[in-house]
């Protein structure tokens, strides 16, 4: 009999407020209970490592995989920073890591490695490793969620993880990350008075977790597209979809609802499935033979086909909430009356950490996004010295000045324009007292003769161990 990939999987929440602040409230407490009956359960499966898929580490063009091989830091989530930082440490199994983005890529989709200090996790996942695998029991796989996939798509990036696990010869746990409904409150309410934001998405999200509790995940699966439409679920409940591409496809599963309970208006969740047959891989062929209008892989290739983009394409204005990246050079606008508005992606720029692009340019002006000192291809960052444990040791502010200040002629060069034509700098310090001076005096070689408009204002931190940001206003 062949032996099952999973041993078992869960959909837990990953709202801070289970982990951070769950004495003050009643439904919170019970999430948290639930959550370390999960990690209980987790601790008596024999499994080689816990894979995570959260709706709350977004990837736009194809899939992202963590790939540092112990990536510790401490977070803030952006939303509710009054709840305080997490300490988090991860050990990733970099050879899984490697062998899933493998797999994705002969689906025809592209993917990416990411192995650099201070790369943002999301806060859904570092939740759920702190109330589910603390002390990195189990090495972990993270893999990013597209926010365009649709169904077919989502379901063969859960095939690919379940092939990666069979090429490995590895047994998992699998963790989805994600709320059902995630419609927040929309006045400030006491969190000991929280509950799910409307009647309606309680009712959906109860009929759910029924089939949930049934074990049937080809079922919810089936009917994702309506529950995310009438319960706002989050990403669309999309993690569904990998979730059932993961399990086989099937209803073969005992299910356990360990709790349900709002957290800000959400529709917050812990169940634990545990199969009643081995979930096994499908083949590449059987994972390839339909294909899907519009997929996903059709737009990567489109927005990613720089070399024979026309230029016209290229600058033909980009309509509300769609995503188009031009080449790296642009030459002016036609004189045509219509304001270009495209976003520009350096392939001399560091990799952003976020959801967002190197700049934007819109009519005459060029918007770039906060610019750091780490080069591009390198996880390093120029002027740190680092501790065994991560921590910063010491940093050079003129380096970093430096630094910054090259990642921006790079982009503002790959934009088409210079940094003679810099009309405005936003600057953050993260220790005005310290490096004001130093950090003025690299700042004022390059830009005493440019002479743009400036703002320096002190931060408490930044998103990685950096010193420095510049955001930057241009001229095309």
């Amino acid at each position: 009999m062949h032996q099952s990939l999973i041993s078992k999987a869960f959909i837990v929440s990953g709202m801070p407020h289970i982990l951070l602040a769950h004495e003050q409230a009643p439904g919170w407490g019970r999430l948290y209970q639930a959550f370390q009956k999960a990690r209980e359960e987790i601790e008596r499966e024999q499994a080689d490592l816990i894979l995570y898929f959260s709706t709350q580490w977004l990837s736009i063009l194809g899939y992202t995989f963590q790939a540092d091989p112990r990536p510790e830091w401490e977070h803030v989530d952006q939303n509710w920073h009054e709840l305080g930082s997490i300490p988090y440490e991860f050990a990733i199994d970099t050879d899984f890591a490697q062998n899933y983005a493998d797999e994705v890529a002969q689906l025809g989709y592209k993917t990416r490695l990411i192995n650099y200090r201070g790369f943002p996790i999301d806060t859904g996942t570092i939740v759920a490793q702190n109330l589910l695998n603390p002390h990195n029991r189990l090495k972990a796989a993270i893999v990013s969620c597209n926010m365009y996939s649709e169904k077919e798509e989502t379901t063969r990036i859960g095939q690919a993880a379940a092939r990666a696990l069979k090429q490995s010869g590895k047994k998992a746990i699998a963790v989805l990350v994600s709320s059902l409904s995630h419609r927040y409150h929309v006045e400030a309410i006491k969190p000991r008075d929280d509950r799910i934001s409307s009647r309606k998405d309680d009712e959906w999200n109860r009929k759910i977790l029924d089939m949930l509790a049934m074990g049937d995940v080809e079922d919810v699966a089936q009917c994702t597209r309506e529950f995310a439409r009438q319960a706002n679920g989050d990403m669309k409940f999309k993690g569904a979809w990998w979730l059932n591409g993961l399990l086989g496809q099937s209803n073969h599963f005992q299910g356990e609802v360990l709790a349900y309970e709002a957290v800000m208006g959400t529709g917050a969740v812990v169940v634990g499935l545990t199969p009643t047959e081995p979930v096994l891989a499908p083949d590449l062929a059987s994972m390839m033979t339909s294909s899907e209008e519009g997929s996903q892989a059709e737009l990567v290739d489109e927005l990613t086909d720089f070399e024979n983009q026309a230029m016209s394409k290229a600058l033909k204005p980009s309509a509300r909430g769609a995503e188009h990246h031009a080449p790296v050079s642009l030459s002016p606008p036609s004189a045509t009356g219509a304001l270009p508005d495209f976003e520009i992606v350096s392939q001399r720029g560091a990799e952003p950490v976020g959801l967002y692009p190197h700049a934007r340019r819109y009519g005459d002006l060029l918007l770039l996004s906060g610019i750091g000192p780490r080069r591009a291809g390198s996880k390093d960052i120029p002027g740190v010295t680092f501790a065994p444990d991560g921590s910063v040791l010491h940093y050079d502010i003129r380096e970093q000045t430096r630094s910054v200040i090259d990642n921006v002629r790079k982009v503002l060069e790959d934009a088409g324009s210079s940094l003679e034509k810099v009309l405005d700098i936003q600057v953050f310090l993260t220790n005005m007292k310290q490096d004001f001076a130093a950090y003025n005096e690299v700042y004022n070689a390059t830009f005493k003769d440019i002479r743009p408009t400036r703002t320096t204002v002190q931060v408490g931190a930044l998103p990685t161990p950096i010193a420095v940001e510049f955001k930057v206003l241009a001229r095309p």
